[in-house]
């Protein structure tokens, strides 16, 4: 058996997947870019091949005498000024990967892709694979680009590479390397999010995702997306929970969608800081939530209760943080006397 290939290593899934293999036996090899931070892997065994995804030439160095690869690198920034490094990661540096699989003959390729490439739910509802993508609309480049990286696969499948993609939902947990999705949690305990929108989101552990892996790895079919999602929440339920677990204040507003929108880009246009962009909070007014059902019939792919992912996640992000940050932090006071003036011109705006 050849080596074992994993981009992303460094990332949050990416870090939880390496280790799985490693428990697995592999033989690992990690593509890790020049100066990313390595500490938290000073324990696992694997060969290092410097260079990104995005560089054709150092994915091809890093694909000689592998049979398998876990293509996880990308990132999910919704930042409107990171567009066309959003595509050129989540979708150039996947198409550079299957390529240069597709030419080493390896035996699998296992694509961290996402739900966004499926989309959002009809609100108050679940989706599952079969749901035709109609999130283009959106214009969030984190979306289209995680649904054309995915078509790209499947493309590659059908050429005869042998691909399945995963498609995890909201990831929390613990031992986050780099800015992830925990960085909501951190958010939340710094008391940084003054307001919450109507919508839903799929929180799954990281623990499980990397689980998720291993299973379609060893039982995926080639051409196949499996969603590796765990419990379905509101907002306000997650902050609710966040709320009792950790002592911290949830969230004092919960404010309607497009108000909301309104509010925060009014702020954006006047120069006031504010932590969270206009997309997120337009991501956060929709329904990204989702049934596993296809996942645990195939895989066998089971996830903790979301009370231990939740317990996990806040107890190790109040470990990273210093704890005149955390908890009995001030909530934004000035941003939010800024932001209630905004408030109420995007509320005229979005009226007009």
């Amino acid at each position: 058996m050849g080596r074992t290939l994993v981009t992303g290593g460094t990332g949050f899934i990416g870090s939880h997947v390496a280790r799985a293999l490693g428990s697995r036996g592999d033989e690992l090899r990690l593509l890790i870019r020049r100066g990313a931070r390595t500490e938290h892997l000073a324990d696992l065994d694997y060969q290092r091949v410097t260079g990104d995804v995005t560089d054709r030439r150092a994915v091809r160095r890093a694909m000689k005498d592998v049979s398998r690869v876990f293509h996880v690198a990308g990132t999910t920034s919704l930042r409107v000024h990171d567009h066309d490094r959003v595509f050129a990661i989540n979708l150039g540096g996947t198409r550079n990967v299957l390529e240069a699989a597709h030419e080493a003959g390896v035996e699998r390729v296992v694509h961290t892709s996402s739900v966004a490439a499926i989309g959002p739910a009809p609100e108050g509802r679940t989706a599952d694979e079969t749901q035709p993508f109609t999130a283009g609309e959106l214009g969030i480049a984190y979306v289209n680009s995680k649904h054309e990286a995915e078509v790209e696969a499947l493309r590659f499948a059908a050429k005869g590479l042998d691909v399945v993609c995963v498609n995890p939902t909201f990831v929390l947990g613990p031992d986050a390397p780099s800015s992830s999705s925990m960085g909501l949690v951190r958010r939340f305990l710094m008391r940084q999010i003054p307001v919450y929108v109507d919508g839903g989101l799929n929180i799954v552990d990281v623990r499980d995702v990397a689980d998720g892996h291993i299973l379609a790895d060893e039982k995926g079919v080639s051409g196949e997306r499996y969603i590796l999602g765990g419990r379905n929440f509101t907002f306000q339920r997650l902050f609710a929970d966040l709320s009792r677990i950790s002592g911290a204040a949830p969230p004092a507003m919960r404010l309607p969608g497009p108000l909301a929108i309104g509010g925060v880009e009014v702020m954006r246009r006047i120069g006031i800081p504010f932590p969270i962009s206009r997309e997120e909070v337009r991501s956060g007014t929709l329904w990204w939530t989702y049934r596993s059902t296809k996942a645990k019939k195939e895989l066998g792919f089971e996830s903790r209760p979301h009370e231990e992912t939740l317990e996990d996640a806040v107890r190790w992000q109040l470990s990273v943080l210093d704890e005149r940050a955390a908890l009995g932090a001030k909530p934004m006071d000035v941003p939010l006397k800024f932001a209630g003036r905004a408030l109420k011109v995007g509320e005229r705006i979005v009226g007009r």
